[in-house]
């Protein structure tokens, strides 16, 4: 089954937000239990909105669901792993989930370019709205650290 761009758009977001919640619940040992605390509840809510797109994607867009790129999760859990043996590990972890953010804010401003059906642009609205939070919130985080 070929994809319209649209749908391209939308499976491109889809990728982006799994990808990044599939990172945090990774690496999540690995952080600090303040930065824990502090991310926890954004990843919560990115879940809920991303079964949500999903649900709303199948519904309205045709789009059924697919397999998550496992080898490219294991390359980033392993080049993350790398960089903190030569670095502050919740710099390193914070850099790379800015990162995620970075690929997530491309993905849906790339979504927004095509016409979406009225029930998907609240759902899409409200994950570019928590990614801009949780931008926010990982660059205090960062500023904190840096700082200390």
């Amino acid at each position: 089954m070929f994809l319209d761009n649209r749908q391209v758009a939308m499976d491109s977001v889809l990728e982006a937000l799994a990808d990044s919640i599939d990172y945090f619940q990774d690496n999540i040992e690995r952080l600090r239990p303040s930065l824990r605390d502090a991310l926890k509840p954004h990843y919560t809510a990115r879940l809920k909105q991303m079964r949500k797109l999903q649900e709303l994607a199948r519904a309205h867009l045709k789009m059924l669901p697919r397999d998550a790129d496992v080898e490219r999760d294991d390359f980033l859990w392993l080049w993350s792993r790398l960089k903190s043996f030569v670095g502050n590990d919740s710099q390193v972890l914070i850099n790379e989930l800015l990162e995620q953010e970075r690929v997530l804010m491309q993905a849906l401003s790339s979504l927004y370019t095509h016409p979406l059906p009225d029930p998907i642009e609240p759902v899409v609205e409200e994950c570019m709205q928590g990614c801009r939070k949780l931008i926010r919130e990982l660059y205090a985080l960062q500023k904190r650290k840096t700082h200390r």
